[in-house]
């Protein structure tokens, strides 16, 4: 009986074709030069003394086209230079490690719940269903103010957790780097929910008492994604202010805002949002090009906005009974992956290599000539970055995405811990994300990292950072206490 004929898709090792034709493109430009070069100096090699020398006397120099062209080179090199864009370095950047004293584990949780919402009980049992679902874990903190029974949320408690996370990071930040406060040039913080009056920019101002001509920007009402805006900010300025320091802060105030009404929409944000905070350092000093940590690269911001259901898929409104409380939609995730793909397809010709490119550039004209109905290529990011921070805004977030950009379990490992350890920080989540793969010692020079974050609106915003140096594993930070314990199995469910 003669042997069946072998699968060939089977039998054919299709990554190694992968590879070789990423290698062939992406090096497209070598493998045509090089022949070249190497064709030029066998020929030069080939002439004798006589024939070369009499090639070097049929040149003819003149003195003025000698200037002239030097004068047009040195011309060009100096508007190429002074046009160029000013490179914009991360020195260094801290995140606030809330007191054992304001965990918040499962039992506490749901034991408050019962007693807020003892008129209610199926809202009682939806938290349950949502936290036992949400990759938290048992060490995620709330404010002082929300462990009271009825949770005291007033204007005082509110500035006290807004002076102690952000004076925290602030004075860490200056402790790691050196950073005086007339040093600081630029100053922007970014709080979404909490805009009191002072701004919390003033209050960082009042506090360590910077100079009178600073440049200070308060960003409110921005969501999860406004950490991004107020780098794209700093960058902004930094490239029209020579030899200057931004400071960037950004966090979410937890204390006004947690929902203590009955409507299932609006009770979800209580289960998912934590407190925490981060302070960030940034510089266009070429004095600090050599400590700095990384250099930014690219951001790339997308608002939707401009569409009804994506304007309102996080609303703050009052419920029925006049709350106040964050209303996050059912199309929420829909929405999210409209604003991912525009986002990508803005930022991935910016860092995708050439192979990458070509791929995504058939299809899309295959299925626009030929068959609409062929599957869209989606480019392979991983070609692209070493490290992805992706907003740790929920599991459902992070899985979406993890499937959408095909990332394995350790390109999304430092997004879903921090889920887990600190849970959704908001604008400040990226941060911490940065500050895993640190305490990991993932980090080495010449890695690529990718924070994407999504935020009310709607929006999706990217930063693409370049490591500048091999970072060394960090003593301190957010991680020091329990990152040998990472990374932890997290189960689908959590029984409670």
């Amino acid at each position: 009986m003669a042997e069946p004929i072998p699968n060939l898709s089977n039998s054919v090792k299709l990554k190694y074709v992968k590879l070789g034709y990423q290698y062939l493109v992406n090096n497209f430009l070598t493998f045509l030069i090089v022949p070249i070069m190497a064709g030029l100096i066998i020929q030069v090699l080939k002439l004798g003394p006589e024939e070369i020398q009499s090639i070097w006397n049929s040149l003819q120099f003149d003195i003025l086209q000698i200037l002239c062209s030097s004068f047009l080179i040195i011309f060009i090199g100096t508007v190429y230079f002074m046009s160029k864009p000013r490179s914009i370095y991360l020195v260094d950047f801290s995140c606030y490690k809330a007191p054992v004293t304001c965990r918040v584990p499962f039992s506490t949780f749901m034991e408050h719940s019962r007693l807020i919402l003892k008129d209610n009980p199926k809202s009682v049992e939806f938290q349950m269903r949502i936290l036992e679902r949400s990759g938290l874990g048992e060490e995620t903190c709330l404010p002082p103010a929300i462990h009271y029974i009825p949770p005291t949320p007033t204007m005082e408690t509110a500035r006290n957790e807004a002076e102690v996370v952000i004076f925290s990071a602030i004075d860490d930040l200056m402790k790691k780097t050196g950073l005086k406060p007339k040093d600081i040039d630029i100053l922007i913080v970014n709080c979404s929910l909490f805009s009191p009056t002072p701004s919390l920019s003033a209050m960082v101002v009042n506090k360590y008492k910077l100079r009178s001509n600073i440049k200070s920007y308060n960003l409110s009402g921005m969501g999860c994604s406004a950490g991004l805006i107020s780098i794209d900010l700093a960058r902004d300025l930094l490239q029209v202010l020579p030899n200057s320091c931004a400071l960037v802060v950004s966090t979410e105030i937890i204390t006004p805002n947690y929902y203590q009404g009955s409507e299932r929409a609006m009770l979800l944000p209580n289960c998912l949002f934590r407190m925490g905070g981060a302070a960030i350092l940034l510089s266009n000093k070429r004095k600090d090009s050599r400590r700095a940590k990384y250099r930014l690269m690219h951001v790339v911001r997308t608002h939707k906005g401009a569409d009804d259901k994506a304007f309102k898929c996080v609303f703050q409104q009052e419920d029925p009974q006049g709350k106040v409380g964050i209303n996050l939609s059912k199309d929420l995730m829909v929405i999210a992956g409209e604003a991912l793909k525009s986002n990508i397809t803005t930022i991935g010709p910016l860092v995708l290599p050439a192979s990458e490119q070509l791929l995504f550039l058939f299809t899309l004209i295959g299925r626009k000539i030929f068959n609409p109905k062929w599957k869209a290529y989606i480019p392979d990011f991983k070609q692209a970055f070493e490290h992805f921070c992706i907003h740790a805004g929920g599991r459902a977030v992070i899985d979406e995405l993890q499937k959408n950009l095909q990332l394995s379990a350790e390109h999304v490992e430092a997004s879903r811990m921090t889920l887990h350890k600190f849970g959704n920080t908001s604008s400040s989540s990226l941060w911490y994300e940065m500050s895993y793969i640190e305490a990991k010692g993932r980090m080495r020079k010449g890695d690529r990292i990718w924070q994407i974050a999504f935020g009310s609106g709607f929006k999706c915003n990217s930063a693409v950072w370049k490591c500048n140096r091999t970072i060394k594993t960090p003593t301190d930070g957010p991680w020091d206490d329990c990152i040998d314990r990472y990374p932890v199995f997290i189960p689908e469910i959590v029984k409670l």
